[in-house]
């Protein structure tokens, strides 16, 4: 395989664009069935079509006919190529051979069409049937000691229905052992939101970007992320709102945007601002700019009255006086040396909202992937309710998901820590007790495989072995395994880090139509970013006759497993509204589900923090009053000579550990994915220059030698002490241990590295 042109340029343009539109019709092109795909994005995200595989961005009340984006058209297109992983590539290639091949050629081998089981003699997989490789999963299981010796992982890309079934597989087998992609990405969400409000969602719909006359954005980059929300910020800009931005890094997306639909704008090369103010706080500074904000918040309301929201604060919080007294017990200096930002650019910011009666507070992974993450969450819920911004139209908060139903997953029940009501639930509707100890999260499911005490790992989904922190530790688990199971759609590096057995499912995918015994097309559901719930119906036919969804495969296992007594899975398996039938009778806000998902864009869920209301211990909403980290860990390596900190992030050619290929446009690299951007200040304390070629050498405290070898060393405009690279090729360097306080989520944005000169590497 010919390696591609490398070249690294200044990118000038707006994002999307031009640009979106080239990029889009060469990924038509790659999947060699550009005709159908044509068809499929006219059916994408429309009431009559299937949900975007990608992001979890909500859909407009009057979607166009093109209601999609450049990502989302890599995602469809990664889905329908015409290429295909048959027994037959299966027996050319060893999986020996393939490890030595990259995640973009992985994957870019097409469709996975049957289901195969590794033979270790061979070092080659080789074909199974479906009703072996059923009864082979329910065996090992049925071999364990105890039923907390196997984990259930999902992926944020699981349906509704698949989700509720792989929980209830699990929970009558008997644990929670249920690690799930929110636990690598939002958990801190999840976490704050419940703490404050005690509701783990955002309280925002999308209509209220239409009447914020502020949103504040922090630690995320729509134009690559989730690129639908850049309409929705160009909108809200178009009618005056203010739009601040804190990131690390300058995005193109947040800085101009070319919407492709509007006609005049593409004819002219014209564009549209996005944020009115961009300010980038050092790696782990979020915190202390917020906290800076809330200093002149409160200094203004002393001297001129009238700008915190008094009596929604004395009616519906507790706890203010805690919080302000830590806020002015915090100097100046300490916030600008943490967040790396001067006094007057924090009032700049703080004026915003300080003018605004109506404000958004959105963020991502650039807030919850910090040790202090959980923290940093309830210093952005205090700040909007000093303004009373819960619970009135144009305000709230809006947590960004990534994948398209990782949130849906988790109100499913996808989830290691179950409450008492749900369990409650469960068993008064299937009259079974459920597990009640708390199950392992994805860390400590590593932790769980390197120490021998699960040896069974079933993943609906995803790519594990790449997507988690310390790739070394993680690959090394996962071999010491009786058993690993994997439902995809293509290959993927996890499928070569094998157990000693290992089986690759193949499953439909979400564009493909999922038919019932009667030839009627199944129907699945998904939840938005912003509490929606809404069908989705493929419209191709399989890649292959052998192909299953993903609930014919756990239905299949679980009657082998468990039997029928409890429940009839071929039921369950034949007519998903009776698994919608389950989920009404168990959890609240779904009463009717069948019917009310059948309305054009479906329904919401709700959330008691829009009608003020918070399912707290006090019934009200609570302020935190956590002080500033002594340190985060820009400023710790600041007095350790020659290391820097580094963020984990994806290129503008990659869905979390998809990579759809090798250029990040927006930020000028094409050709290539080892880069690492670093500061010019940077690079003269580090004795490196533009072009160098280093090794980066990560933390090895624990006697784990981890580094990332063959990086290009690429000047770019960050904050000083913050470098930034790919992942999954830099998440060897993340310590397994190293992770948030509260969350347990990997700290992928807090990587302690040095540099290490070395040659490029062919």
């Amino acid at each position: 395989m010919s390696l591609p042109k490398e070249r690294i340029f200044e990118y000038t343009h707006p994002a999307a664009g031009w640009g979106a539109l080239i990029s889009v019709g060469r990924h038509l092109r790659h999947s060699r069935a550009p005709l159908s795909n044509v068809r499929a994005l006219l059916k994408l995200n429309q009431p009559d079509g299937f949900d975007c595989p990608g992001c979890a961005w909500g859909d407009p009340e009057h979607a166009s006919s093109f209601e999609f984006c450049e990502n989302g058209v890599k995602a469809v297109t990664w889905e329908t190529t015409a290429k295909r992983v048959t027994p037959r590539f299966f027996k050319r290639w060893s999986v020996t051979e393939m490890k030595t091949w990259d995640d973009y050629r992985l994957e870019d081998q097409g469709r996975l069409t049957s289901p195969m089981r590794y033979n270790p003699e061979t070092d080659h997989y080789e074909s199974i049937r479906w009703e072996d490789a059923c009864q082979l999963v329910a065996d090992r299981l049925k071999a364990l000691d105890h039923s907390d010796q196997a984990l259930f992982y999902t992926s944020g890309k699981a349906c509704n229905e698949s989700a509720w079934v792989f929980q209830l597989l699990a929970r009558l087998y008997g644990t929670n052992n249920l690690p799930d992609c929110s636990n690598m990405c939002h958990e801190a969400s999840g976490t704050g939101l419940s703490e404050a409000l005690g509701t783990g969602k955002g309280s925002v719909l999308l209509e209220d970007f239409e009447r914020a006359e502020a949103i504040f954005t922090f630690g995320q980059n729509p134009g690559t992320n989730h690129p639908r929300m850049l309409g929705t910020l160009r909108e809200a800009a178009d009618n005056g709102c203010q739009i601040v931005a804190f990131n690390t890094l300058k995005e193109r997306g947040l800085e101009r945007f070319a919407d492709p639909q509007r006609k005049l704008e593409m004819a002219t090369g014209g564009s549209g601002r996005v944020s009115s103010l961009y300010l980038c706080p050092a790696l782990g500074g979020d915190m202390a700019a917020i906290r800076g904000m809330a200093k002149i918040v409160f200094e203004r309301d002393d001297r001129d009255g009238n700008v915190l929201d008094h009596d929604f604060i004395a009616q519906h919080t507790d706890g203010l006086e805690g919080w302000r007294a830590v806020v002015e017990a915090t100097p100046w200096a300490a916030i600008e040396a943490q967040s790396g930002l001067s006094r007057e650019e924090i009032t700049e910011a703080a004026e915003v909202y300080i003018r605004s009666n109506a404000t958004i507070c959105a963020w991502a992974m650039g807030i919850t992937q910090h040790e202090h993450s959980v923290a940093t969450v309830r210093e952005i819920i205090n700040f909007l309710l000093l303004k009373g911004n819960i619970g009135k139209p144009g305000a709230g908060t809006c947590p960004v998901r990534g994948h398209s139903n990782v949130q849906g997953d988790r109100t499913m029940g996808i989830y290691e820590k179950p409450d008492d009501a749900f369990l409650d639930a469960l068993e008064g509707f299937y009259n079974v007790a459920m597990p009640r100890r708390h199950g392992h999260d994805t860390v400590s499911a590593i932790r769980a495989m390197r120490d021998g005490q699960c040896r069974v790992f079933v993943g609906l989904g995803g790519n594990f072995a790449r997507a988690t922190s310390d790739s070394h530790v993680c690959e090394a688990a996962l071999e010491r395994c009786d058993l690993t199971v994997h439902m995809s759609t293509r290959l993927n590096r996890s499928h070569l880090v094998t157990g000693r057995d290992a089986l690759i499912l193949p499953v439909i995918g979400r564009v493909e139509v999922d038919r019932r015994a009667d030839g009627k097309s199944q129907l699945i559901t998904v939840e938005d970013s912003m509490s929606m719930v809404h069908g989705s119906a493929g419209i191709h036919k399989p890649a292959s006759k052998e192909l299953r969804s993903e609930i014919a495969i756990l239905t299949g296992i679980a009657k082998r497993l468990l039997g029928s007594d409890v429940v009839d899975w071929d039921a369950l398996a034949g007519d998903y509204d009776r698994i919608r039938d389950h989920v009404a009778a168990v959890l609240p806000g779904f009463e009717d589900f069948n019917a009310r998902v059948r309305q054009e864009r479906g329904f919401w869920l709700g959330n008691p923090g829009a009608q003020r209301e918070f399912p707290t211990e006090t019934g009200l909403a609570r302020f935190c009053s956590e002080p500033l980290p002594e340190a985060v860990l820009h400023q710790k390596l600041a007095r350790r000579e020659g290391w820097i900190t580094l963020q984990t992030m994806r290129s503008h050619d990659q869905y979390n550990t998809t990579i759809y290929g090798y250029n990040d446009r927006y930020r000028g690299v094409e050709g290539t994915r080892q880069v690492i951007f670093i500061s010019p200040a940077d690079m003269v304390r580090l004795g490196v220059a533009d072009g160098d070629w280093v090794n980066l050498i990560g933390e090895c405290e624990d006697g784990i030698e981890r580094r990332a070898d063959g990086f290009r060393v690429v000047k770019y405009d960050t904050p000083t002490g913050c470098a930034a690279a790919y992942y999954p090729e830099t998440n060897p360097l993340i310590p397994l241990d190293s992770v948030g306080i509260k969350s347990n989520t990997p700290n992928s944005k807090s990587v302690a590295i040095r540099l290490e000169k070395s040659q490029r590497l062919v």
